[in-house]
């Protein structure tokens, strides 16, 4: 009889990672030096400067600093000692510094003595009563790693922004306080890591009576440097490594929706990915390629399952600071905020770096509207029938007449009810719309701040040949605005959407939000054209 093969004489096989830190034995992987400034933190080392390093969650910054610890430590780049601390346990102490610097503490000892095999201050770390001299703990700690070599020290300090309050103070008081004993006496170097730059942190401690400004209190970093998602042509490396190692290829048309959907965001990609090649059962045998509809269903269902990434994604919406940003871009209108909030935005990861204001990537635009009308969406009836035609195609004529007759009886309860109530209309147009849609086709949004419209493309799987598109754009009109002139201006840039998009059909739907408006003046249906383009125009 054949013996049963064990589990240990399976092949090894790597997959996509999305969770922790990325391991190149066990996950495909960008190599995390070339994601790096390498060249720009090594100056910065030599040169004895402390900086910052930050970027979304779940990007790679983990996974970057401990591929820079083990350049240092090698001696590819010189001869330095190299410790990453994780000092996300600290957060739980809050404002307590002593319990704080205990945690610190603990992570100091653990990485002097599996890392660079320092038992004396490993030994330190653990006997030293951080709930004495608090604010002189981490300091001592530091000064004493210092002087345990020849040497110099260099601290890669991640989750710095996990701290609270006076903890977080009397940290970055601290690193400020050693600096000028560097680097006999204290890191050469220190490199912080978080979510976003020190420069933006608004520290609310117990012990001050007003907010702390983060730079302030680190008033001694020299740079600030931002890990950016992956290029395209790093996302297509990362896909060729399973294809290199499965035979199973990606569809040219994968490949790019792979692409435009994440735009790079590294845990979309590797969450895609996984869904994909390791959790889509009809994918798993290796036998066909992926195609640019399993990109797009493998999207459905991470949305659906709302991971933790998204999950938390949608938890920030609910943020005052978030939502003056997001309320705006949302419904087209000017945005009302701070610097302060679009950069916290921006660190978040929820927009694109760059301009103009937009958010980071189609998988998001269609989480944020969905997390913010999922209730509406719950409690609206879902007909499978009337708008699809003999052919199984999609009756969008029928589809908007019945929002019409939707939003006229139900509007002012409904859009109260969105959590971004300047966006109401909007948000209750695109609940019906995915409501209705979604079982068989998708919805792609495109939103521009300023611009007064959203833009929807509704996609559709046609019973024979390319699937339908549909081109629906939605524009406010407001007090003090003419009515002919958002018309007009609603035909241009639909007409000019229909073009880019390649769509079968137009429709332009102007919600008056004039006061004093009845619903027989706001309510109409007229076919009009634009260069020729014919365009359906309703109004709401």
């Amino acid at each position: 009889m054949r013996p049963r093969r064990g589990w240990a004489q399976l092949p090894a096989m790597r997959d996509f990672n999305t969770a922790g830190p990325v391991r190149s034995r066990l996950h495909y992987c960008v190599p995390p030096l070339d994601r790096l400034n390498v060249v720009e933190l090594l100056h910065l080392i030599r040169a004895e400067r402390y900086s910052v390093l930050h970027a979304p969650r779940q990007t790679g910054k983990t996974t970057a600093l401990l591929a820079l610890r083990d350049l240092l430590n090698d001696g590819a780049a010189g001869r330095y000692r190299c410790a990453y601390l994780n000092v996300e346990p600290a957060q739980t102490a809050r404002e307590d510094v002593g319990r704080g610097m205990g945690a610190i503490a603990s992570e100091i000892a653990r990485e002097a003595r599996n890392t660079l095999n320092d038992p004396a201050t490993a030994e330190a770390a653990d006997r030293l009563d951080t709930t004495r001299r608090p604010d002189a703990a981490l300091g001592m700690l530091l000064e004493t790693w210092a002087r345990a070599a020849d040497s110099p020290l260099v601290v890669l300090i991640d989750e710095i922004d996990a701290l609270v309050g006076d903890t977080l103070v009397s940290a970055l008081r601290q690193l400020r306080a050693g600096y000028a004993h560097r680097p006999a006496a204290f890191p050469q170097s220190v490199v912080l890591c978080g979510v976003r730059d020190v420069r933006d942190y608004r520290i609310h401690a117990s012990s001050e009576r007003e907010v702390i400004a983060g730079g302030s209190a680190f008033n001694i970093k020299a740079e600030s440097l931002r890990l950016g998602d992956f290029t395209r042509a790093e996302v297509e490396t990362l896909l060729g490594q399973h294809a290199e190692e499965t035979g199973q290829e990606f569809s040219p048309g994968a490949l790019d929706a792979v692409w435009e959907q994440t735009r790079g965001q590294p845990w979309l990609v590797n969450a895609v990915g996984r869904q994909l090649c390791f959790e889509h059962q009809a994918l798993r045998p290796r036998d066909r390629p992926v195609s640019e509809r399993d990109v797009f269903e493998a999207r459905e269902v991470l949305i659906l399952r709302r991971d933790t990434h998204i999950d938390q994604l949608a938890d920030k919406l609910r943020e005052p600071r978030v939502r003056r940003v997001i309320e705006p871009l949302l419904s087209g209108g000017d945005g009302k905020y701070s610097d302060w909030d679009r950069e916290y935005v921006r660190d978040l990861g929820l927009v694109a770096p760059d301009v103009p204001l937009r958010l980071a990537n189609p998988i998001y635009a269609e989480v944020v509207p969905r997390e913010l009308t999922w209730v509406l969406q719950d409690e609206m009836p879902r007909q499978t029938a009337w708008y699809v035609d003999a052919d199984g195609g999609l009756d969008m004529g029928k589809l908007l007449a019945a929002f019409h007759d939707f939003f006229r009886q139900n509007s002012e309860h409904w859009v109260q009810r969105a959590q971004y109530t300047e966006a109401g209309p909007q948000l209750v147009l695109q609940a019906f719309l995915h409501r209705v849609v979604n079982g068989r086709g998708r919805i792609e949004r495109e939103y521009a701040l300023g611009s007064r419209r959203v833009d929807l493309l509704v996609v559709w799987p046609g019973g024979q040949g390319r699937a339908g598109r549909f081109v629906v754009e939605c524009k406010l009109l407001k007090d003090g605005r003419s009515q002919a002139r958002t018309v007009e201006r609603g035909l241009e840039q639909t007409a000019a959407y229909m073009d880019l998009s390649d769509a079968d059909a137009g429709h332009l739907v102007i919600f008056d939000m004039r006061e004093g408006r009845t619903w027989a003046e706001k309510i109409y249906r007229e076919e009009r054209e634009q260069d020729g383009t014919p365009i359906t125009v309703w109004g709401a």
